[in-house]
């Protein structure tokens, strides 16, 4: 009861993070429950994305208010603090900082209005800065990294002054050109089911189809005036048939007469009989005939992605750009849907580099240090796809999908094709690739199971000379059985078969013989 009173006086305190108790505690300005209660109000107004009338401003001379509330409204801090509580109590941190040097202007000799007008300004300038730095954030990744909005801003902000930082950019801006690498990215992942249709997870289902059959009818007819069964008496002409006082009038001469127009009349009373009989006869019908139909599922998306980049010296210029083009848009899709990402960055053999990028000051300063680099090396495509595989065996990146980029001069070890291929029956793992070349190469069929083409990737590079060839497809038009498998040329054969079917000089049609094994290879060779 004995501070009741007191404490009464900070109840606003409630409505404020522990953060700014603080300063709107000590601050130099206005009254401090009038100060706590605007405080309170401007908070709640800046998380909803609307700034408070400066009217409701009461800690604060008129005259700062307004100007202070103009340059709030001008900077549209509001719509930056929508839904971010730790950006919105750091800007009133700012806030409360700046006004509180006030006093120490005046006491440089300042007047009120001009220290007044001092303090804006330095509070205008800071934001003015931070909130082109956030633009910027938020046009390379889609929203504010995770420690965005906190005490590690400076360190953000040292990694947006560097040259790295305009490379990602510019890279940034190529993506623009680029519409279809967002459809690729987004569907990797095995998550959810999406809308679309995929023809690649089929399923074979009984469908049936409407279509016109004979069939067999059998009906009872019957079948009148036909000796069988008597069903009563009716009036006819038939003589056999007609009732005895019928032949009485016969005989009598003139009512022999009346017989003889009865029965041209047929109004003899007779006896009705007839019999039944069963015909048989074809009908067309509809009928509904069973058949095997492929139903198409729906086509995964969102979950984990894995991508591997390819670095070597043949990327560089346009391929280059492209393939940096794909780790940014990887991870912009990865922090806007929260969703892992990691990247392998391969070149020769032993030059592997993992990044498991997350957006944040850690995550952007190794992505500027890669999108920075140049690419230089070799190719070894087998490092980074058995790191992929590990990987997949985790719990956490069992729904991924890979994603390779590169200009398909490579070629995996058959041992990696095998694992890759189990894995893909096993998990359902799709390979996607993203071609930076002119033409698809055989290492890159045998991973892939969709080619994407980039066709004019030469000039991302800053040459305007076009493909010189007219299709990327050479390999399938020119050499449809270069690789063996259900979708290419039926007569494929592998390597060996075929170089043990020309030494035995087995044409076309004769079966090739099987290829010798090593042992009998050697054996061959130590033959005089």
């Amino acid at each position: 009861m004995l501070f009741e009173a007191e404490e009464g006086r900070l109840a606003a305190l409630d409505g404020l993070a522990r953060k700014l108790w603080l300063g709107g505690l000590t601050n130099s300005q206005g009254g401090l429950e009038p100060r706590l209660e605007s405080l309170a109000a401007l908070r709640k107004g800046m998380l909803a994305g609307d700034l408070p009338p400066a009217e409701t401003w009461l800690w604060l001379p008129h005259p700062i208010t307004y100007a202070l509330h103009e340059t709030i409204a001008s900077l549209g801090l509001a719509a930056y603090c929508a839904g971010q509580e730790e950006l919105s109590d750091t800007v009133l941190m700012s806030l409360l900082f700046h006004l509180d040097l006030i006093v120490d202007y005046r006491d440089r000799g300042a007047g009120m209005t001009e220290a007044a007008r001092m303090a804006i300004d330095a509070f205008a300038a800071e934001w003015q800065e931070r909130c082109g730095q956030v633009d910027e954030l938020i046009e390379v990744f889609g929203r504010l990294p995770e420690d965005g909005n906190n005490a590690r801003w400076d360190e953000i902000r040292g990694l947006l002054r560097s040259a790295g930082w305009q490379e990602v950019l510019r890279i940034r801006r190529l993506l623009e050109r680029l519409p279809e690498l967002v459809r690729i990215i987004r569907g990797l992942g095995r998550t959810r089911q999406s809308d679309e249709h995929d023809a690649t997870t089929q399923t074979t289902v009984e469908v049936f189809d409407e279509a016109i059959a004979q069939r067999l009818e059998r009906r009872t007819v019957r079948v009148p005036d036909m000796p069988g069964e008597t069903r009563g008496v009716h009036r006819s002409d038939r003589i056999a048939r007609m009732l005895p006082a019928e032949t009485m009038l016969l005989g009598h001469p003139r009512l022999r007469l009346v017989w003889h127009a009865r029965r041209a009349e047929r109004t003899l009373l007779s006896y009705e009989d007839d019999d039944r009989m069963e015909e048989v006869r074809l009908r067309e019908a509809r009928v509904s005939r069973p058949r095997p139909g492929l139903l198409p599922g729906k086509r995964p998306e969102m979950g984990p992605m894995l991508v591997c980049v390819d670095t070597s010296g043949s990327m560089q210029g346009g391929a280059e750009a492209v393939a940096k083009a794909v780790v940014l848009e990887a991870i912009r899709t990865a922090h806007a849907q929260h969703r892992a990402c990691h990247v392998f960055a391969f070149g020769g053999p032993d030059e592997l580099v993992e990044m498991e990028l997350a957006v944040d000051s850690a995550g952007i300063d190794r992505l500027t240090r890669f999108l920075g680099q140049a690419f230089h090396g070799g190719t070894d495509i087998s490092g980074p796809l058995e790191k992929a595989l590990a990987k997949l065996e985790d719990r956490r990146w069992r729904l991924a999908d890979l994603l390779i980029v590169s200009d398909g001069e490579f070629g995996a070890t058959p041992e990696i094709v095998a694992r890759l291929d189990a894995v893909k029956r096993k998990l359902g793992l799709r390979v996607q690739g993203v071609l930076t070349g002119d033409r698809e190469s055989i290492g890159f069929l045998e991973l892939a199971d969709n080619i994407h083409p980039i066709r004019d990737w030469r000039r991302y590079g800053g040459s305007n000379a076009d493909s010189p060839i007219h299709s990327h497809r050479l390999t399938a038009m020119y050499f449809p059985g270069a690789l063996p498998g259900a979708g290419n040329h039926p007569s494929a054969v592998s390597g060996e078969t075929a170089s043990a079917a020309i030494r035995a000089g087995v044409h076309r049609g004769v079966p090739a013989p099987e290829a010798p094994s090593n042992g009998a290879a050697e054996n061959e060779h130590d033959l005089p």
